[in-house]
């Protein structure tokens, strides 16, 4: 190997194992079969959510992964076996799963083979599991919807309450006039 060739390796893993430093998501994915047209229409509803995918060798993730101190099993011989495309995120670590899965679903490609979510690692069917989560916004929305539905009825009964004290009041006043 040559040095000029050895220095573009080494700057490519530096630039991978920074990635996978600031990464909030990193989803390895099997994109055997499918085209340059596909793979543009992923990527740009990738970049929508603040994700991005790219390929990359497999030996230099490989190396990156270590580098970056992530769990080994998502860098193994076995999961890195065949055509291997990146999906990073530093923002919703769901999203791009959730984008992932919709466009496999339409397309049957590409499929899930591991990931490390906030520093955790997941298989393939632990990863379509989350996909097929809520975002973090509804599930904000529903536990927000939560808290407030017992405060809404507490209210809404008090409300009552204080009209059929009116009423009462109204009716009294209208007895002695």
């Amino acid at each position: 190997m040559t040095s000029a060739n050895r220095q573009k390796k080494e700057i490519k893993v530096a630039e991978i194992t920074k990635n996978f430093e600031s990464a909030t998501a990193i989803v390895l994915v099997n994109y055997t079969g499918l085209t340059v047209k596909k793979q543009q229409e992923l990527k740009k509803m990738l970049k929508a959510i603040n994700a991005s995918m790219f390929v990359a060798k497999n030996n230099l993730m490989q190396i990156a992964g270590n580098n970056a101190k992530l769990p080994s099993a998502a860098f193994t011989d076995e999961v890195l076996a065949g055509p291997t495309a990146l999906v990073i995120t530093k923002e919703d670590p769901i999203a791009p799963l959730q984008v992932l899965a919709k466009f496999a679903k339409e397309n049957e490609i590409p499929q899930f083979k591991v990931g490390i979510i906030e520093g955790t690692f997941y298989d393939k069917s632990e990863l379509i599991t989350l996909a097929s989560l809520p975002s973090k916004e509804i599930l904000f929305g529903q536990v927000v919807g939560a808290i407030a539905a017992p405060i809404y009825g507490l209210v809404n009964t008090m409300q009552a309450n204080l009209q059929k004290l009116l009423y009462i009041l109204d009716t009294k006043a209208k007895q002695k006039a």
